[in-house]
C-alpha cells in the first residue's frame, strides 16, 4: 500500500439536488435541479475527518467520519486500496434535508467525485464505476445518477451493475418544487410499497413512464397526462395528506404536479415559466400549512470538480 496523500492537496466538487420518480418513473427517472451543495475537501497533516456543515444541516448531522458524506470518501479509498489519509471538510448546503429532493444521494455524490479526484493521479474511476459506488450506498440509482451527470436519467442495474441514460430536457420545461416544513423518512414511504401491482395498473405506468420522456424532450404539452401514476403515490398518500391534498388541487388546476422523491415535497413540472408563478399562488393559497416555493432551471452539468487554482471541470465521465 502506498503511502497517504500528501497534506495540502485540496478539491471542491458542486452537486445539484435531484428529483427522482417523476410521478410514474418509479425508481428509474431522475432529474437534476440548480439547487446545490458544495464540498471542499483538503488534505492535512492530522489524522482523522473532521467535517464543518454550513447552511442546511449544520448543528444537525455528524462532524466526524460517521458524516455520509465522510463515509463516501473512505468507501472510494477502500475500493481502491489507497489508505484514507488526515481531511477537512466543508460542505456547504443548501438542499434540503428530508423532503424528497435527493439530499443523501448529493452527499454520496459529493463524497465520492470528491475522493475520485484526490485520487486522479493514482487511480482512474469512470462515470460508470463511481455510478456504481453511489448505488452501492444508496441502494437505488434513480437519484445519484443525475447528481452525478445532470440533466434527465434513465436508470436500471444490468448484469454488469447500475447503468443510465442521460437525455437533455426541452427548453419549455419549468420545474417547481414546493417544499414543506415538515420531512418524510424515505424508509417509511418505501414500507408503504406493497410487493405487488394489479396488471393493469402495471400498463397504465409503463405508457406514462415512456410517454413522459417525450414529453420531458419533446413535447412539454403532454406533461399531464404523462405524470399521471397508480404504482406509488396512491399507497403513501395517508403518511403525508397535505402533499396529497394539494397534488389533487394543481392537478385538477391543469397543472403536472407530482410527490417529489419520497415526498413531501411537490414538483410541478411546467411548459410555462408563467404556470409556475399560477402553480405556487394556488398552494399559497389553499395550503394549511407554511409552504416554501423554489424556482429551479434543470442541471444539465450533473457534479462539477475543481482543484485548487484550477478551473472547473466535469466530473469523471
Amino acid at each position: 500500500m502506498r503511502a497517504p496523500l500528501p497534506p495540502g492537496r485540496s478539491v471542491t466538487v458542486e452537486v445539484p439536488a435531484t428529483t427522482a420518480n417523476l410521478g410514474p418513473g418509479f425508481d428509474t427517472l431522475g432529474l437534476a435541479l440548480s439547487v446545490y451543495d458544495t464540498l471542499t475537501v483538503t488534505v492535512t497533516d492530522r489524522p482523522g475527518v473532521h467535517v464543518e456543515v454550513q447552511g442546511v444541516g449544520e448543528g444537525e448531522v455528524p462532524t466526524d467520519e460517521s458524516n455520509l458524506v465522510a463515509r463516501a470518501i473512505a468507501e472510494v479509498f477502500a475500493e481502491v486500496g489507497e489508505p484514507l489519509p488526515g481531511l477537512d471538510l466543508v460542505a456547504r448546503n443548501t438542499i434540503p434535508h428530508g423532503r424528497g429532493l435527493g439530499s443523501s444521494g448529493a452527499a454520496i455524490v459529493s463524497g465520492i467525485v470528491a475522493a475520485a479526484g484526490l485520487l486522479a493521479d493514482r487511480a482512474h474511476l469512470d462515470g460508470d464505476r463511481l455510478l456504481g459506488l453511489a448505488t452501492r450506498m444508496e441502494g437505488h440509482p434513480d437519484n445519484v445518477a443525475p447528481a452525478l451527470f445532470g440533466g434527465l436519467t434513465i436508470a436500471w442495474t444490468g448484469p454488469d451493475g447500475p447503468q443510465h441514460k442521460k437525455l437533455l430536457v426541452h427548453r419549455g420545461v419549468s420545474p417547481l418544487v414546493l417544499v414543506p416544513e415538515h420531512t418524510m423518512s424515505t424508509a417509511l414511504a418505501r414500507s408503504l410499497q406493497p410487493a405487488s401491482v394489479p396488471h393493469e395498473d402495471a400498463i397504465f405506468n409503463v405508457s406514462r413512464s415512456t410517454l413522459l420522456i417525450a414529453a420531458l424532450t419533446q413535447s412539454p404539452e403532454l406533461l399531464l397526462v404523462a405524470t399521471e401514476d397508480r404504482l406509488h403515490q396512491s399507497y403513501r398518500a395517508a403518511a403525508m395528506p397535505e402533499t396529497d391534498r394539494l397534488i389533487r388541487l394543481l392537478r385538477e388546476a391543469g397543472h403536472a404536479a407530482v410527490v417529489s422523491g419520497a415526498g413531501p415535497s411537490i414538483l410541478v413540472l411546467t411548459s410555462d415559466p408563467s404556470q409556475r408563478l399560477k402553480a405556487a399562488d394556488l398552494v399559497a393559497a389553499r395550503a394549511e400549512q407554511t409552504w416554501s416555493a423554489l424556482l429551479p432551471a434543470v442541471d444539465f452539468k450533473g457534479a462539477t470538480l475543481r482543484e485548487r487554482s484550477a478551473p472547473a471541470v466535469r466530473a469523471p465521465s
